[in-house]
């Protein structure tokens, strides 16, 4: 059992519009203004009891101006080890960036997919390590991991903590 709540801002605004168009009309808009953006794409989870809590994010970076985000959250009832929720986490990201890459490809805005998983090996989460690599990569995406997949690891963090 899934529950899908809509696209928002940071401050709380929701997105009424699809995904697709309201990112065609911030590109448009910020590259129409001469700011040079990133994005990042990342989700984080948190279990709470019997659920597990997700958040995406999809953060804009204006290069020496500060950047903004959007954030999706859902959440799932099904029981999962550590590897498939860190799997679900990059599962999700995934969807969200090959939905959009036609739009940053378009406005040529580089794009990094951002993973909660721990480098270190002494970390659980390390063990969905090479299959998330993997995955971002093969989809032909650019790949951050701890400590340098900060989307995930602080931006998606802060909405289910």
């Amino acid at each position: 059992m899934e529950t899908v709540r809509s696209w928002r801002r940071l401050n709380g605004m929701e997105i009424k519009s699809p995904i697709e168009d309201e990112i065609e009309s911030v590109l448009a808009a910020e590259t129409g203004d001469g700011n040079a953006l990133k994005v990042c794409i990342g989700t984080d989870s948190q279990k709470k009891g019997k659920i597990v809590e997700f958040a995406t994010v999809i953060v804009f970076l204006r290069k020496g101006k500060g950047g903004f985000m959007y954030i999706l959250t859902d959440t799932s009832h099904r029981k999962m080890s550590i590897k498939e929720r860190m799997l679900a986490e990059v599962g999700k990201s995934i969807e969200v960036a090959y939905s959009l890459c036609h739009l940053f490809t378009k406005y040529g805005v580089d794009m990094e997919v951002h993973a909660d998983i721990n480098t270190n090996p002494a970390f659980k989460s390390n063990d969905a390590l090479k299959e998330a690599m993997g995955y971002i990569t093969g989809m032909g995406f650019s790949f951050r991991a701890k400590p340098h997949a900060f989307a995930s690891t602080s931006c998606a963090n802060k909405i289910v903590h």
